[in-house]
């Protein structure tokens, strides 16, 4: 229940911020999803917004757009501060293990899950990538369905009943689990580690 009021206050104070913008709201929209990361404001949130000022078509676009720039800041923030990599990189160790690697449709799901972090989702798709172009391709597809999910139907999770959410959590859930990859690669020096 505080989550819904968390969320509720941000959205509203987003759509003050964005209102104001006039015809700069768009740019100023893309921007918020970039400062989001930095801000903790939670992701539903901005897509919520977008969804309330911009209709379903337009709030999914810019939301894609933002959330695939705000991935970009991401790697470069990974590239040019290995600190902030390496925070990430022993959170994704505590919670998935070392040798846990999502499929792309897992990350897919992940990020349809509000309470996911999207910056560790990041970290396991730059994981998956072997270079900057495919971590932004990967990264603009595995952020449309979450864009369009919570700019469409955002709205209606705060009004949702408890068990209709536990439901769609479950689902997603064991979509995260039939999704999985059926095999780890440990390389040969890490398997014997004494």
């Amino acid at each position: 229940m505080k989550e819904v009021g968390t969320i509720d206050l941000a959205t509203s104070a987003v759509v003050n911020t964005v209102q104001s913008a006039g015809f700069l709201a768009p740019v100023f929209f893309i921007g918020m999803h970039i400062l989001r990361q930095f801000l903790f404001i939670p992701v539903v949130a901005i897509c919520i917004v977008g969804g309330i000022l911009f209709g379903t078509e337009f709030g999914t676009f810019y939301s894609i757009i933002g959330l695939t720039v705000a991935s970009i800041t991401f790697y470069t923030l990974s590239k040019q501060f290995p600190s902030f990599l390496d925070r990430f990189s022993g959170l994704k160790k505590k919670w998935m293990g070392n040798y846990t690697r999502l499929s792309v449709g897992q990350i897919t799901v992940l990020r349809m899950i509000p309470f996911v972090n999207f910056s560790l989702l990041s970290l396991c798709i730059l994981d998956r990538s072997g270079s900057f172009k495919e971590y932004a391709k990967l990264s603009f597809w595995t952020h449309i369905p979450a864009a369009f999910c919570f700019t469409s139907f955002g709205t209606y999770f705060g009004r949702l009943s408890l068990i209709a959410t536990v439901l769609i959590l479950c689902t997603l859930v064991l979509f995260v689990y039939l999704l999985r990859e059926r095999r780890s690669i440990i390389k040969w020096n890490e398997f014997f580690l004494k």
